[in-house]
């Protein structure tokens, strides 16, 4: 069962792997080139595995010990996983006690796979999304550590390495456009990302975009699902 729940969703985190090895060498580099060792982004990639604040992490070791502004940095920042864990609630349910790593491995990307990679038939729909999960972080934790190794010999410009994560969002969008006949739920998030990002700029946009993408989708849920189901 745990075999073929593995070799089914393998496939499913190919595009991860490719961003997540990628950014996460960068990452591991920059860590380096600020002066830890290789074992702090390891141990960052397997504790906090936040994407972008681990990036942030770096500076904030460097800087005197502030536990109140560090946490309510970090929650700001992470803040738009409260809307993934909510529309996550069904989906993990009777998933046992996987669910609460399914829950701290819970990062954009793994979100975009799970709520919408559909489970093949005859594979269980828990260990399935939990090696979705599983090797996702591992990807990560790769990355990382091969980074934080190859610092030390490596000097390069990594500015713009970033974009990796935007390039890797258009693949997985693309593909979910080709196996949905209606894309109720797609055009929902690009049209309330848009008008956000209009509303709010660039810089503040993220939150609203996610609350309204929420609002939408709770009241769209019904013909949203009648539409899947016909499809």
């Amino acid at each position: 069962m745990k075999r073929k729940a593995l070799k089914a969703a393998f496939p499913q985190t190919i595009p991860v792997m490719t961003g997540y090895l990628f950014l996460g060498m960068a990452y591991g580099i920059y860590m380096n080139v600020s002066g830890f060792p290789f074992w702090y982004p390891t141990l960052t990639a397997m504790a906090i595995y936040g994407g972008s604040l681990e990036f942030l992490v770096v500076s904030m070791l460097q800087t005197p010990f502030a536990p109140l502004q560090t946490f309510l940095m970090s929650l700001l920042i992470q803040a738009r996983h409260l809307f993934y864990g909510i529309s996550m609630l069904d989906r993990y349910k009777g998933t046992g006690r996987k669910r609460l790593y399914l829950i701290f491995g819970l990062t954009d990307e793994t979100f975009s796979i799970v709520y919408t990679a559909p489970v093949p038939q005859g594979v269980d729909r828990g260990w399935f999304m939990f090696f979705i999960t599983l090797l996702n972080q591992l990807y990560w934790i790769t990355g990382a550590t091969l980074g934080g190794l190859l610092g030390s010999l490596l000097a390069f410009n990594t500015q713009g390495l970033d974009f990796v994560m935007t390039a890797m969002f258009t693949v997985i969008l693309m593909e979910q456009l080709k196996k949905e006949k209606k894309p109720y739920t797609a055009l929902i998030g690009l049209g309330c990302s848009a008008g956000c990002l209009l509303l709010f700029g660039p810089d503040s946009f993220l939150l609203p975009a996610m609350g309204c993408i929420l609002l939408l989708l709770a009241l769209f849920r019904k013909p949203i699902e009648k539409a899947g189901a016909a499809a």
